[in-house]
This record gives C-alpha cells, structure tokens and sequence, in this order.
C-alpha cells in the first residue's frame, strides 16, 4: 500500500520503509497518470517555476512561481487549492496529521544552516578554476577577428536579415493600408505566449525549417536554446499552445485563421503568406501585452512578422513596426 502522504497523482509516489523515494515503476506510473489526467477537461495540473502556462509542460495549464520547497509541499499535499494555515499536507507515520507549520522551518533555523554551510571557500574554489574550465572547451579554435564570424551552416547563431542593411538611423515608419488582422488577443498576453522558451512542438512551423537543415528530431532542442538563430524564432513567435486568439473562436493553440481564404494556418505561415500577397499586417492586443519575463525576443519576434501592432493600455496606443524580412 502507497503511505497516505500527500493526494491526488503524487500520492503514490511515496512508499513506507524506502526513505521516501518513488520506485522506477512508481515513476513511469505518475508519469502516466499526469499526461492521461492533463488531458481531461476537468483536471487541471500545475506546477512552480514561472508564472506560465504550459511553460514547465506542454499539458499544463497553470504554473506558479514559488520556491522549491513549497513545490514540493503542494505536490505532497496534490493540490494547490489548499489553505495551509487550516488543511494538512499529509498525514505521518503515526497517524496525525502534518501541516505546513509542521515542516517549515523558521527564518531563524533558515539563517543558522546558510552561516554553517555556505562558506567563502565555495566560492573562492569555484570562480579560482572557472576560466579553466573544461579542457574540450579551452582547447577550440577560435578565428581571431574583431568581427563575428558567421557559420552560415549553424542552426543556432545565425546572422540575422536585420543586420545585413541596417543603419545607423533607423528607419521610420511605414504606412499601413487596407492590413488584415493576423491576430487578435485579449489581455495578459505574457512574453512567454509572444515567444516560448519550452520544447519546440512537434507540428510547428520550425520542424519543417530544421529538418531541411538536416537536424534530426532528437536534436530539435527548445525555443529558448536556438534564441540565436532568427529564422528559428520568427517561426517561434507566438507559438504557444495554450494561445488565446480570438479569431479562432474559443479554440486554443499557435494557429490563426488566414482572412482572405478562411484558412486555419501557423501563425507565421500565414504572415508568409500575407507578406508575399503583398499585404500589410495587424496585430490587436488588450491590457499587459508583453507582461512577464524580460526577453528580447517577445520584442523581436513580433517585428518580423507584422506591420503594425495596436497595445490597448488604457486607451488605444499605436505602435509601429516595419516588416523587416527580406
């Protein structure tokens, strides 16, 4: 029998007399459990580390940023709807029940453990090796010059259409005429749903792009490690599963729907296909457009795609930005 400590798919994860650690079989099994319960339109998962959905699994739809001890302490309690001052988390070997209080420890026990255990010579011995480094590292050929050397055959830094006629004034803004609407949002659309850092999905818009480089599917990495390679993130933008656009009509995903011909395309396929009509391009976003973590990309991204954005902030506010792919 699994120990009654904690609810819900991470309760048989734990097991008497084994130090608490989950057996490999417990493992898959909560893996199973987790992808077959995200899956159902009642259960809802979560997980902490961003304040993102679908950021730490592509099936969740909640995240929230917590610490990693009181991560663990929700998914001991397998909820996050719990009130930790009045509900237990658990329940002990000797039949009572554990609560938050419990188990926390104090600002006092927190201060005494780092004074005993994060020492000077930590640090000292580590930043002593690291321009050391790893011997493999150290050991590459480097071309010496006061520029970049581009490998145009790199699928992760990749010099960017932008830079190739760029000056030093920039450039001022276009016109906009007769533009379709490529998307059009509601508020609190995040950064991370303007460009994803998470896994890159097996049907996106890169795959194709990536294959035809000849990277293998085992090598696609994520969004966030490829943030060097523009071509990568133009079809990254706005990407994110769990998308809310209301032009598809209450169905949630990175798609869009093509004006002219009614089509359901990938958002950057169907700005492609707009672009090379000839045709100007609008985004509409609400309240907190671009919320969230700082990242150049949510900046970046959108500007390759369209012409111009409409950030509703307390007011209707226009923000040009030109179609900078060639």
């Amino acid at each position: 029998m699994t120990r009654k400590f904690g609810q819900g798919p991470f309760q048989f994860l734990l097991h008497p007399g084994k130090a608490h650690s989950p057996s490999p079989s417990s493992v898959l099994h909560s893996f199973s459990f987790f992808r077959s319960s995200c899956s159902l339109p009642a259960f809802l998962c979560a997980f902490g580390n961003r304040n993102f959905e679908g950021r730490v699994h592509a099936l969740t739809r909640a995240n929230y940023l917590a610490s990693p001890p009181l991560v663990v302490i929700y998914a001991f309690a397998g909820t996050v709807d719990i009130d930790f001052d009045k509900e237990p988390i658990g329940t002990g070997k000797d039949g009572k029940s554990v609560y938050f209080m419990d188990i926390w420890p104090s600002t006092e026990e927190v201060a005494e453990d780092v004074q005993s255990r994060v020492l000077p010579n930590m640090f000292k011995s580590t930043y002593e090796v690291i321009t050391k480094g790893n011997p493999m590292w150290n050991h590459i050929s480097v071309p010496f010059s006061t520029m970049y050397s581009w490998d145009p055959n790199s699928t992760y830094i990749h010099e960017p259409s932008y830079f190739k006629n760029m000056t030093i004034e920039p450039p001022s803004a276009l016109g906009v005429k007769d533009a379709y609407c490529l998307l059009n949002f509601g508020d609190s659309i995040t950064t991370d749903h303007i460009l994803p850092t998470r896994s890159i999905h097996k049907d996106s818009s890169i795959v194709k792009f990536l294959l035809d480089c000849g990277v293998e599917r085992k090598d696609f990495n994520s969004h966030g490690s490829r943030r060097g390679n523009n071509e990568v993130m133009a079809r990254g933008t706005f990407a994110n599963i769990r998308l809310m656009n209301k032009l598809l009509n209450g169905k949630v995903g990175p798609k869009t729907i093509h004006v002219p011909t009614g089509e359901k395309l990938y958002v950057f396929n169907a700005a492609m296909r707009y672009k090379n009509a000839g045709h100007d391009t609008i985004v509409l976003a609400g309240a907190e457009y671009g919320s969230g973590s700082s990242r150049d990309w949510a900046a970046k991204g959108p500007i390759l795609l369209v012409e111009l954005a409409y950030f509703n902030n307390g007011g209707i506010l226009p923000y040009v930005i030109r179609n900078l792919i060639k």
